[in-house]
């Protein structure tokens, strides 16, 4: 505790320092009157942004200021006095743009709008590489993957996107993997509390077109949160700022989901103001569930097998409203509200036979998720470019239900009624502040600090089994990027993290646990001849078990398969080497890396042979700190046009599976895990365009079994109208196979447990988006909380809930 109160004093110590840090770094007693002329730069074929677009501001030919614009094509010329200029755009493979721009005392501020450049004679080709680059972006620090580039992403949600992004593998819950490892995802740089209890059901929450795009960061430098032993995913969405007012507007409707978007942007002046509103609805469908379960306790064998089915509907929606405002040229406030609501669930029947004697279940399960996420941000610049301050603030405050009933009829006997109730409550508080200092053009010193505040209550029918559950997290870092030669860029990095947990489960069970963790990092960057670069990282990770692995509370709504979780466990730390490669030769885009992952106390899911109450042997699921797993992988990402109009992708990811403890002699012997991406594009005229793609996951190990190959693969074909404003599509999704079936096994010395799941997934949709007004995208400086492990699978019996809900 003595730590993270030093923490906060040192919060205010910057704040008071920060204080004192004069507009620009210039006396008070200044009172020139500057301003800043804003503009965004677009391909005038593609309608994308420019980036790196060089800009130049002209007086009687004479450059008096400049500037390149950003991966959003934005550009911002700050600084500007008053007077009549030239504002000159250039790029390579496009004509020159001239635009005369006038800026007063009284105006000191212009915003140009969207200026359009087009091609020059003889670089189409060039042009048509940019335009295909836009699907997917190989930048410096992470991987870009535009969702709102691909039509064939229209009717689904979230998790259906992931499948799609590279080095990405979903399962059909909708858990996401990078590379085999876990990750943390955000949301617009910042965690939600709708991802406090299942990342999986979080985001089937997210319309696939409320997304613009997903960032894949694998080997993130000290300045992030040190947690996903894999990386983090950042999901970008459709809330941007615009001059004046536009927006878009998305609905589809489909055999297996319906969903729609709304998205409006305001922009007057210095304010700007987003709201957006995303709902979804799945249809109840049929999955067919077989379980098996053997077990052996005291030497008396039990056998539990289950027939039935699962009827689930999903309904959901989210929306948020944001504000921001520069209160002038180096000062910026921002505010974003964010609301989240979503319901699970339905009825089932399964023949049960016990032991040879036959019962049947009748089931309901129902599941919410309400979750209001708060934050606050404060920006200020300097007249040193790249210097900046930021404070932010964040609160996220969630209530889950969960609520099953189970009724067993038997010849002869009366009727049994098994029932359960949950309610979670989850508060979090954010404070954190950075400061990034410029001591040149090459070497740059970011440096923060951090508190983490979690306060996570779980209130169930039986009081002894309520739990309550705190955890603060108190982190400081420090990042010196810099030139270590004239050709490579180093940025070397170290974070500290302090974690203090305790907790209370029913009246008995008292439990903390208080540890210090240091996190190094460090990335070297060479750029060789044409657009080729190679780069060389190192960090370590952590990931902190959340409430749904440390819940000890007895989870019955399938009686059979009883699952709880370890309030005992330890995190995951993982140490981490990529050497990746990324290339552009003739219009291919190459980008290959290999790696090495060593990760300790490594969290499972395992399966416990144990009596109930009634005599009855199950098999009880929970988690355990399994022992030490080293991983050694690669994957290579190309695209290739063989026409200017014709794009082909794939991704192909690989990498091993061991897990050894010397103590519990474990050696679960080395697997192969690998993953495929294929994708074809090809654009028609008359504003005509398809796609066809595929995916496979291969099976998934663990130290106790495994879930078997899932392959996806579907199809789309829009057309443009209204002026390219709107378009119409169809698509689908696994159009020749009705189920994915699915088998999970896992086993022990004295114990067995299969699911085998038919899964009703082809679809057929119709989709409609419109656009409206001229879009200006920003990204704001944010808090992003990467520190929780999240669970793996919400449902037992190989996850119908999440099954029926997709």
């Amino acid at each position: 505790m003595k730590r993270i109160l030093l923490l906060l004093a040192g919060v205010g110590l910057m704040l008071n320092t920060k204080a004192q840090f004069p507009i620009g770094g210039l006396a008070p007693a200044k009172s020139k009157i500057t301003g800043r002329i804003t503009a965004l730069i677009l391909d005038s074929a593609t309608k994308k942004p420019i980036d790196y677009a060089s800009i130049s501001l002209t007086k009687a030919k004479k450059s008096v200021n400049g500037g390149v614009s950003d991966s959003k094509g934005k550009v911002t010329l700050q600084n500007v006095t008053p007077d009549e200029y030239s504002f000159v755009v250039g790029f390579l493979g496009y004509k020159t743009k001239i635009v005369t721009v006038k800026t007063t005392p009284e105006k000191p501020d212009q915003n140009l709008g969207t200026i359009y450049l087009t091609s020059s004679t003889g670089s189409l080709k060039e042009v048509e590489i940019s335009g295909q680059r836009a699907l997917i972006e190989n930048k410096v620090d992470k991987l870009v993957y535009n969702a709102e580039a691909d039509i064939t992403n229209a009717g689904g949600d979230a998790s259906d996107v992931m499948r799609k992004v590279p080095m990405l593998s979903v399962d059909i819950n909708g858990n996401v993997q990078l590379r085999g490892s876990s990750v943390r995802v955000l949301i617009n740089g910042k965690p939600s509390g709708t991802m406090a209890n299942s990342v999986a059901d979080a985001l089937k929450m997210i319309p696939a077109e409320q997304i613009k795009s997903v960032e894949v960061i694998t080997s993130p430098s000290a300045k992030y949160d040190a947690e996903g032993s894999g990386g983090i995913i950042n999901i970008i969405t459709k809330k941007n700022t615009a001059e004046g007012t536009s927006g878009s507007v998305n609905a589809s409707a489909g055999t297996r989901s319906n969903n729609g978007a709304f998205n409006l942007n305001v922009k007057t002046g210095r304010l700007a103001v987003t709201t957006s509103l995303g709902v979804n609805h799945a249809y109840p469908q049929n999955s067919s569930v077989v379980t098996l379960n053997n077990s052996v306790v005291n030497g008396e064998s039990n056998t539990i097998s289950q027939n039935g089915f699962s009827k689930w509907s999903r309904l959901g929606y989210n929306g948020s409203a944001g504000l921001d405002y520069d209160l002038n040229g180096y000062n910026n406030f921002s505010t974003n509200v964010k609301i989240n609501n979503f319901s699970n669930g339905g009825p089932g029947s399964s023949d049960v036979l016990v032991n040879g004697v036959f019962s049947q279940n009748i089931r309901d399960m129902d599941m919410s998720f309400n979750n209001l996420d708060w934050s606050a941000d404060y920006r200020k610049t300097s007249k040193r470019e790249g210097e900046e301050f930021s404070v932010s603030a964040q609160l996220s405050t969630g209530r889950n239900g969960s609520d099953f009933s189970n009724r067993f009829l038997s010849p002869g006997i009366a009727d049994v009624m098994v029932l359960g109730s949950n309610t979670g409550k989850n508060n979090e508080y954010t404070f954190q502040s950075d400061y990034t200092y410029p001591f040149s053009k090459t070497t740059t010193l970011e440096t923060g600090i951090k508190g983490i505040f979690r306060d996570i209550s779980s209130d169930y029918d039986v009081s002894t089994q309520d739990f309550d559950y705190n955890q603060n997290v108190a982190s400081a870092y420090g990042v010196l990027g810099f030139k270590l030669t004239k050709k490579i860029t180093a940025k070397a990095g170290l974070r500290a993290e302090y974690t203090k947990i305790d907790g209370l489960a029913g009246n008995t069970l008292n439990f903390d646990n208080d540890y210090f963790n240091l996190f190094p990092s460090l990335i070297l960057s060479q750029t060789l001849k044409g657009m080729t670069t190679v780069k060389l990282s190192y960090n370590r990770r952590i990931q902190r078990p959340s409430l749904f692995y440390l819940n000890p509370f007895r989870n019955e709504s399938d009686v059979f398969n009883p699952m709880e979780g370890n309030p005992k466990l330890s995190p995951e730390l993982t140490d981490n080497i990529e050497l990746g490669y990324s290339t552009y030769i003739k219009g291919s885009v190459i980008n290959a890396s290999v790696f090495y992952r060593n990760t300790r106390d490594v969290i499972e899911s395992a399966i416990q042979p144990f009596v109930d109450d009634q005599g009855v042997g199950k098999n009880l699921t929970t988690y355990i700190n399994v022992g030490t797993s080293q991983s050694y992988g690669f994957n290579v990402f190309g695209s290739y046009n063989p026409k200017p109009k014709w794009t082909l992708m794939a991704n192909f990811g690989l990498n091993t599976y061991e897990v050894n403890n010397a103590e519990s002699d474990l050696n679960t012997g080395t697997f192969l895990n690998y993953n495929a991406f294929a994708r074809s594009a090809y654009s028609l005229s008359g504003g005509w365009s398809t796609e066809l793609w595929g995916v496979i996951n291969s099976p998934k190990r663990t130290f106790q079994g495994k879930t078997d190959m899932m392959y996806f693969y579907g199809g789309a074909v829009k057309k443009e109208i209204l002026k390219k404003k709107a378009t119409i599509g169809v698509n689908v999704l696994n159009p020749f196979s009705r189920d994915l079936n699915i088998k999970t096994t896992n086993k022990t010395a004295t114990s067995l447990q299969s699911t085998n799941i038919h899964y009703p997934l082809r679809s057929f949709g119709l989709n409609f988006s419109y656009n409206f007004g001229k879009l200006k995208f920003t990204q704001k400086k944010s808090i992003k909380n990467d520190d929780l492990k999240k669970e793996e699978n919400q449902q037992q019996g190989g996850g119908m809930g999440g099954l029926q809900g997709n």
